[in-house]
């Protein structure tokens, strides 16, 4: 006995468990079975609306597809109806049996009756094939011409479809455009919004034939800012007159104004009105703002709108919901390189939601951020970082770090700023740079040599304060072999004057203690690696801790890495006498590429300035950490 869609409903929910729901369907879809199988008529379209809710619940119920085909043809309106609706539910463009439904819908497109035209139209919009679109163009073709503006609309989204599914049929509907953008019914006019702007998104090169519309489009959108609320209380939403209508010619325009100065000159003042006049305290008018914001960033619109244009992005920027902040800085992202110096007005803003909780917006902050950074703000847009980079999340330094050296690399102003500026992320955030950043880093110190002392004595003293930072530990071991003589020869001078000298016994000892305390445990092989070369380098910088050197390496042939084992093998060996005569050619400064070279740009002053910061990955004075001077103490 069938049962009503009500009590199925009830029946599903009453189950307590998945197993139990998973019965109530498979009894209800055997009756289903045995009464399409008995052809009952009586009861065809409530087993089918049962099947449209079993279909939700994710069951199958393709069994149910040639039913709906039966109800279609059926004269009654109610059976019509909820057969339209299951071929649209229960089937789609793929399904085989759909071709059966096409003359059935092709007479339903020719009744009398506006809903059952409706209903043909919207099926055809919804799932038709392309062999069906061909079919049937040329009905939906006549149905535009309709008389009636609920059907007039309809044809005109199923017309969409069907351009989008047939390339050599797209221009068919291109005359029957204009009529619809001069219709005054809303929903006409969204719809030939809505055909229009796909067809030039599919063939942009219709875009200058259709500009001759743009008068139209500008007077629907005046009426639509201008009319108050009793002109238009039909369509208003949160005191916005028809919002998606708006939002659509909006975006049409924009299309349309791309790229044609005349074009965008018809457009400014409807758009400066569009941004001045729409209240921006609901979701609604936000919504408009956006598009506008859009459509002026996209055309030809004078300075002074687009300037416009970004103070919205900078009010959306103050608001409390994070959707319309993310929308601002995701919008702000792609227009930056259209106007850098409006965006850079609202710079104090932007680097604000860097202390977002929200890890979406810190994100995209972070991106919009480094779009702005050039040649003149590169120092204090990097101080700013750097300060977010001292508090930052885990999960955002490594996003943060990359950032900095990419920034860095593109816009230093001279090498002793990138230098300071890189060491200072080593070491807040040392584990988060990357290795082409750190081979980065001792390419140029390699190609500087005017910093080569300068830069080992920064990274010993920020070592000796802490060795938990990779990177820096990594550059710094590279550092001591290349360059330790600077350390040990007392050439550079402190700020008071006096020369700074280590003792080579001090570089050991601090080597030993990062093989000890390597910064990350499950890489302790490249870190011993690391060592290993640098203390064969040491060998010609201080000869006289040679034996120390060669007890140290010698620890080094019982590593469980074969790679190193066979390393400390050959550094033993250069060790001994037979070698003495070619070791220092051997062990000398790495050469640097001709590349390397051609990039060096200003060196920046190589003297030692001032205290070292600390290294304590956020224990120490901020103000010392993002100090311009620094260097190694007397």
């Amino acid at each position: 006995m069938s049962i009503k869609l009500r009590e199925l409903i009830r029946s599903i929910r009453a189950c307590k468990t998945a197993a139990e729901e998973r019965a109530v369907v498979a009894r209800e879809c055997a009756l289903i079975r045995t009464a399409f199988k008995d052809d009952d008529t009586q009861f065809r379209h409530r087993n089918i609306a049962k099947l449209l809710f079993i279909h939700m619940m994710g069951y199958p119920t393709h069994f149910g597809q040639m039913e709906c085909l039966k109800l279609i043809a059926s004269s009654k309106f109610p059976e019509k109806r909820v057969g339209y609706l299951g071929l649209t539910q229960l089937l789609d463009e793929n399904t085989e049996v759909l071709m059966l439904v096409t003359n059935s819908v092709k007479n339903d497109m020719g009744q009398d009756n506006q809903y059952v035209n409706g209903l043909a139209l919207c099926a055809l919009g919804n799932i038709a094939s392309s062999e069906m679109c061909r079919a049937l163009a040329r009905e939906v073709e006549r149905l535009m011409n309709s008389t009636n503006p609920y059907i007039r609309k309809k044809a005109a989204l199923c017309a969409m479809r069907i351009v989008k599914k047939v390339e050599e049929i797209e221009d068919k509907f291109n005359g029957r455009v204009a009529p619809l953008l001069e219709d005054r019914n809303h929903g006409v006019l969204i719809s030939g919004c809505c055909l229009l702007t796909t067809l030039l998104e599919i063939n942009p090169d219709y875009v200058p034939d259709f500009r001759r519309h743009i008068p139209s489009l500008v007077r629907a959108l005046r009426n639509m800012v201008q009319s108050g609320y009793s002109n238009a209380a039909e369509y208003d939403i949160a005191g916005i007159t028809d919002p998606f209508l708006q939002a659509k010619i909006l975006r049409l325009l924009r299309l349309l104004g791309t790229g044609s100065v005349d074009a965008s000159d018809e457009m400014n003042d409807i758009l400066a009105q569009v941004a001045t006049n729409t209240e921006g305290a609901k979701n609604t008018g936000n919504a408009i703002l956006y598009e506008c914001v859009l459509t002026i960033m996209s055309i030809e619109a004078e300075s002074g709108l687009r300037v416009l244009a970004i103070n919205i992005l900078g009010r959306f920027l103050l608001s409390r919901d994070n959707n319309i902040r993310y929308v601002a800085l995701s919008t702000l992202q792609r227009v930056v390189t259209i106007d850098v110096k409006a965006v850079q007005r609202h710079r104090t803003t932007i680097i604000e939601c860097l202390k977002d909780s929200d890890i979406s917006i810190r994100k995209r902050t972070l991106d919009v951020a480094y779009a702005l950074i050039n040649e003149e703000n590169i120092k204090g847009m990097i101080k700013e970082l750097l300060n977010c980079l001292l508090v930052a999340e885990t999960d955002f330094k490594e996003d943060l770090c990359s950032k900095i050296c990419m920034a860095v690399d593109k816009y230093a102003p001279d090498r002793r700023w990138q230098l300071d500026t890189l060491i200072k992320v080593m070491c807040l955030g040392g584990q988060f740079v990357k290795e082409p950043q750190r081979e980065k880093f001792c390419r140029v110190v390699a190609s500087t040599p005017e910093m080569h002392s300068y830069t080992v004595i920064k990274l010993y003293f920020n070592m000796k304060d802490s060795l938990s930072q990779e990177a820096l530990v990594h550059v710094g071991v590279w550092c001591l072999g290349e360059f330790g003589d600077h350390l040990v020869s007392g050439r550079a001078v402190g700020p008071n004057k006096e020369p700074i000298r280590v003792a080579p016994s001090d570089i050991l000892d601090l080597l030993q203690d990062v093989v000890r305390k390597p910064p990350n445990p499950d890489k302790a092989y490249a870190i011993h690696s690391l060592v290993a070369a640098a203390l064969i380098k040491l060998v010609t910088r201080c000869p006289s801790e040679i034996e120390r050197i060669r007890k140290a390496l010698r620890r080094f042939e019982c590593s469980l890495s074969v790679d190193l084992q066979q390393r400390s093998c050959e550094f033993l060996e250069l060790l001994e006498s037979d070698w003495s005569s070619s070791r220092a050619g051997i062990l000398d400064r790495m050469p640097v590429s001709d590349r390397d070279i051609a990039g060096t740009g200003a060196i920046g002053d190589s003297s030692i300035g001032g205290v070292p910061p600390s290294a304590g990955g956020g224990g120490g004075d901020l103000l010392d950490l993002l100090d311009d001077g620094g260097g190694a103490p007397a």
